[in-house]
Formats: C-alpha cells, structure tokens, sequence
C-alpha cells in the first residue's frame, strides 16, 4: 500500500527522522492558510499524488507550464500555485500519459539547502536482509544513478536479527562525505529511519533528496513509503492512511474481496490460484503471441462469490477481447470455480472468448457443470492448450471486430 508525502512524513517525524514543517491542505484556501502559518519567507506547494517525478512532470491544461512541485516567495503566489495544481491533472513518468487528478497539497517551509543526497531502505530478498542504499547524487532518479554511474552507490546490509547499529550508521555517513555536525545528526536520523522501516512494517522507505542544510542538519525533504499489505491488520494507524481515489478502481475492488490484482496491458485476462501459477500462466500466454491483460490471484481457498467478483472484476477491463481461467485445485475445489464462472458468466452476459483449464479436486464434476451450463465455454487440457487456445481465439475474435 502506498501514501502520500506528507503522510510518510508525519509518520517519520514520529521516530525522530526530521522533516520540514508542513501542512496538508485540501483545498486552495487551506494551502494559503497553512503558508501565513509558518515564518516564511519561502513555500513549497506540492502536489500529492502516489507517483514520482512531480516536480518534472506537467498539467494536462497547462503542458507548458510549470511542475507539481512550486517554490513561492508571498501567499499570494502559495494561491496561484495552489489554484494551478488543484483539481487538475498531473502527467508524471509514473503516472503515464493519463496522469493523476490532484486533490490534495503538501505546504512545507522552505529551507536552506546545503547539500542533497539519496537514501532508501528495502527489504533484500537475495540477502533476507535490510538494506540502506545511499548516493550524493541527491534528487536523481537512482536507476539512472544505478546505470551510469553504479560507484556512486552505497549498500549497507543490515541482519535483522541483531538489528541495527551505530557502526552502520557511520558507515553510511562516511560514505557520503559527511563530517562533523551533519555526521552525527545523519546517524540518529539512519537509525530512526531504520525503526520506522521495521516497526512499520514497510516495503519502501524512499528519502530522495536527503538534504544537509545550512545548519548541518541532515532531514527528509521528500518521503516516500510503501508498506507490506499483509501486515497492515497490525498498522492501524497506517492503514487508515489509505487513498482509496489514488487507486484503480479495479484494484481497489479486488482488495476488497481480498484478490491479488494487478491491471496490465494486454486483452488477455487471467483468473488463477496461485501466484507462482499466475506468473507462468502471463508467461505462456506471451509465449503464443498474446498480451496478459492482468494478474489475478483467487487464493486457495476462495468461494464461489468471490470467484464471481474475479470475473467482474477481469471483465470491467475494456480491453479484455480473451479470457483464460486456469485453475489447479488443492485446497481450491474446482467445482467451486465452475460454479463461480458460469454465475458471472451469466451475470455480465459474457461476449468474448473463454477458455478453461481445470486440474485437481474435483475436476470431473467441474467440468461437467461447465459442459452442461449451456454457455460457449472452450474446454483444455492442460496449460500449453489451454494458452494456445485462448491466443488463438482472442486473435479471431479481434479480425472479426
């Protein structure tokens, strides 16, 4: 799951990592009221939307204007700057072409910038360790970092069973340059960085830039942060932080039949159990010559309901011209999939292709209820057939239209 900036900040900013003073706003007059709040005599307005590159990025009204992230010197400008991101959309390079509305803004008080760098905090599954990267070059996108200049990148490996320690926070420190006063507030702001990381249970912490100001103060000046969705029945207060307006809206109706969905590109949708059935499931189909139009997960223990709404839920995609269902039934009896497809099959009034795999737990009498459901449901064998199938039909029913 992902938040805002200044979420992630207010989050941080309990643990000790500083931060700028900043105020969310929700409308245009709140933002102006948040600048004659703080002592000035700098703003920033920034646009809060889950994606990166704002700064850079442009308004669809306005594509030769200025960025989603605005430096002002009078409220009167925090106005202007507010009014021209509010309500508007906001094309980033995460966002793609269609970009983002934005309905929320970030005010913080601007200040004196000595010197940018990047840190980040992942989870490594290679190492099952947590891992700092930190670079001086602040502000830049770090797989551009990563590919031109991959010296200037630090790792800091940490065991989690022993946690952090002060040597690993000078460790990062030195290797970004840092001396003095900045070194030793960057070392309580690493390990407060690395609380928030575990006790938080997140994915992500990304500070970038990280910034040394003129008074040798190292703080977060961006913030973003993921968090593991399978923890969040222990992050409340995280959990409350979700943006539903953020999210598609087909994802965001997956989460709430607990389905693993993930929108792509293509006009193929999958329904599988399995993520490791799901990913081969994408793999074979592309390996025929079609495009997965998303991953879908329905778990192993998923009802005919939910089977429902998986369908929907591929089917509310517009450019889905195919379907394959490709079921392994363990835990998951496959009768209970038939059952779950023929009902949204009937529901949505199906119009295009679908194929179905069935193997496992009552397979037989899975099979007979689609073969006796009177719908055109296209019958395979195993997987290799089944994605033949599929392509095959999607292409057709793609030249007849």
């Amino acid at each position: 799951m992902n938040i805002h900036e200044y979420q992630a900040k207010e989050l941080l900013e309990k643990y000790g990592v500083a931060v700028p003073k900043g105020i969310p706003a929700m409308s245009v007059d709140e933002a102006v009221k948040a600048a004659e709040s703080m002592p000035g005599p700098l703003y920033v307005v920034k646009s809060q939307i889950h994606a990166g590159g704002r700064g850079a990025g442009h308004f669809t009204n306005n594509p030769e204007g200025k960025g989603g992230v605005r430096l002002c010197k009078t409220s009167e400008e925090v106005r202007d700057a507010a009014q021209a991101m509010m309500g508007n959309t906001l094309v980033t390079i995460q966002t793609g072409p269609e970009g983002k509305e934005v309905q929320r803004l970030y005010v913080t008080d601007g200040v004196d910038i000595e010197k940018e760098y990047y840190c980040s905090v992942v989870l490594d599954r290679n190492t099952s360790r947590v891992t700092f990267m930190v670079s001086t070059e602040g502000g830049m996108d770090i797989e551009e970092v990563a590919e031109n200049t991959p010296e200037k990148i630090t790792h800091v490996d940490i065991d989690p069973a022993t946690g952090m320690s002060g040597f690993h926070a000078r460790k990062l420190a030195f290797a970004l340059g840092l001396e003095g006063g900045a070194l030793k507030s960057s070392v309580t702001f690493f390990m407060s960085l690395y609380k928030a990381f575990v006790e938080l249970d997140a994915a992500i912490v990304e500070i970038n830039p990280m910034i040394v100001t003129d008074k040798n103060e190292v703080m977060a000046l961006d913030a973003k942060m993921t968090f593991d969705e399978n923890a969040l029945f222990r992050q409340k207060m995280v959990a409350e932080m979700r943006d539903e307006t953020e999210e598609n809206d087909a994802e965001r109706e997956a989460t709430d039949w607990d389905l693993s969905y993930v929108a792509m590109d293509g006009n193929i949708g999958c329904m599988v159990n399995g993520a490791g059935l799901a990913m081969a499931t994408m793999d074979i189909i592309k390996l025929y010559g079609g495009e997965p139009a998303n991953f879908l997960d329905v778990g192993g223990g998923a009802t005919a309901e939910r089977v429902t709404a998986a369908f929907k839920i591929i089917l509310s995609d517009d450019n889905v011209q195919g379907i394959l269902v490709n079921i392994f039934g363990g835990i998951m009896k496959c009768d209970v999939i038939a059952e779950g497809v023929i009902a949204a099959a009937k529901e949505v009034d199906l119009s295009v292709p679908l194929v179905v795999r069935l193997e496992g737990t009552n397979v037989e009498k899975g099979k007979e209820l689609m073969a006796n459901s009177g719908l055109p449901i296209i019958a395979a064998d195993d997987l290799d057939d089944a994605a033949r199938k599929v392509v095959d039909a999607t292409q057709k029913a793609q030249k007849a239209a």
